[in-house]
Parts: C-alpha cells; sequence; structure tokens
C-alpha cells in the first residue's frame, strides 16, 4: 500500500511530538519481535585438515547440534556465545578470542536470530564436562565425518561451507 508523501509526512510529526515511552511502546507494538541467540562453531586447533568441531547431544538426542543459547537481556552477543560454550560444554574462551563469523547474523524463518562465531581450542588438553540435563554427550568429530545433525544445525554450518548442506560449488 503506497501512502501518500504528505500523509506520511504529518504521520511522522505527530509521531515523533509523543513522548518517547509512548513511541517505544507503539514501535513494539508494531515491529516483529525476535529472539537472540548465541551459536560457537568451535574447531580442534591440533587437527589436521579439514579438522574436527565440536559437537553436542541434548534432550531428546536425536541429533548433534552446536553449542548455543539464548543471551541474557543487554548480554553482548559475544559474551554470550562464551558462557553459553562454558555451561554446555566446560570449554572456556574469553569472547574477545572469539571470531564473528561472515556472515555474523543468520535469521532463522520461524522468529529468532542466532548470532555466530568461531573459536579453537587445543582438543587433547581441553577437558568436556556435561550436566548430563540440559546436555547429554559432548565429543569432537571430524569435519568429513559428521554424525547425524539436528535441522537447525545441518542449516547453520551449511552457511558456513560445513556438513551436508554445505553449498556445492560447481566448476
Amino acid at each position: 500500500m503506497k501512502i501518500p508523501r504528505r500523509l506520511r509526512g504529518a504521520a511522522y510529526q505527530a509521531f515523533y511530538r509523543l513522548p518517547h515511552r509512548v513511541r517505544r511502546r507503539i514501535v513494539r507494538l508494531i515491529v516483529p519481535k525476535y529472539l537472540v541467540g548465541a551459536v560457537c562453531i568451535v574447531r580442534d586447533a591440533e587437527a589436521p585438515e579439514p579438522g574436527r568441531l565440536l559437537l553436542l547431544r541434548q534432550p531428546p538426542g536425536r541429533g548433534w547440534g552446536l553449542p548455543a543459547g539464548l543471551l541474557k537481556k543487554a548480554e553482548s552477543p559475544a559474551v554470550g556465545a562464551a558462557r553459553e560454550l562454558r555451561e554446555e560444554s566446560g570449554v572456556v574462551i574469553d569472547p574477545d578470542e572469539l571470531t564473528p563469523a561472515i556472515p555474523n547474523a543468520i535469521v532463522h524463518p520461524k522468529g529468532w536470530i542466532d548470532t555466530v562465531f568461531l573459536g579453537t581450542v587445543p582438543a587433547s588438553t581441553t577437558d568436556l564436562v556435561v550436566d548430563g540435563g540440559e546436555v547429554l554427550e559432548a565429543r569432537w568429530f571430524p569435519l568429513d565425518d559428521l554424525p547425524s545433525l539436528t535441522p537447525n544445525t545441518a542449516l547453520l554450518l551449511g552457511t558456513y561451507g560445513i556438513g551436508p548442506r554445505a553449498a556445492r560449488q560447481t566448476p
């Protein structure tokens, strides 16, 4: 629907005359809402090419996924990614050592956004610790022999050229 320019201008002027709190509530009612999460793609720093990837099996345990979770209110994405990685696998990486993936944000059609970060740790000296509740198992897998992945993990990794959904390059 095309709104005439003058009418649109008058609407904006009226909107900006409203108190900030009222404007904010109107925007929150109209604009779509998204949950924002943080995901870590962690590779084994010692593995020969093509490398190994840290994956988690969570209930109900039908597929393997990446360390990930929702951001806390006002938490920066890198801090949230490092927190989720530590909570779910026991792996500690300083948020400053995480590299934003390119693209850094993946918008999922069902209403959430994942911010994605890359990291590496030496698997031989990194203990994997899971709680048995939220995460059943954590393991390193060769990139050329990944287990059955959850659909969201397969889609996300495919964006970065990893796994069964990786874009096939044509010669």
